[in-house]
């Protein structure tokens, strides 16, 4: 068995956060979302508002926050932030 943070928890984590960074509210509806694939697979989600940037980087549970400039000024450990239900994998 393995657990993985449910999206919808993490763009709400991410939210918070940008708010936390100074995104005012009505703005917060603006994030963008990208999805990575690598083999098939989602590797990482981005969300994107203005200047700020987060990466979440799925096999690792980390979200991390970065400024204009690129550099990383904030991270979020999933498992820390929420409480993942555990997910079965197939046999």
């Amino acid at each position: 068995m393995t657990i993985r943070p449910d999206a919808v928890e993490v763009r709400s984590i991410v939210r918070r956060i940008f708010s936390e960074m100074g995104v005012a509210q009505r703005e917060l509806d603006e994030i963008s979302e990208t999805i990575l694939l690598d083999e098939g697979r989602i590797r990482a989600r981005s969300y994107r508002l203005d200047d700020l940037m987060a990466m979440w980087m799925l096999d690792i549970g980390i979200v991390q926050f970065y400024d204009a400039d690129g550099n990383m000024v904030r991270r979020a450990n999933l498992l820390s932030e929420i409480h993942p239900r555990p997910v079965r994998l197939a046999a």
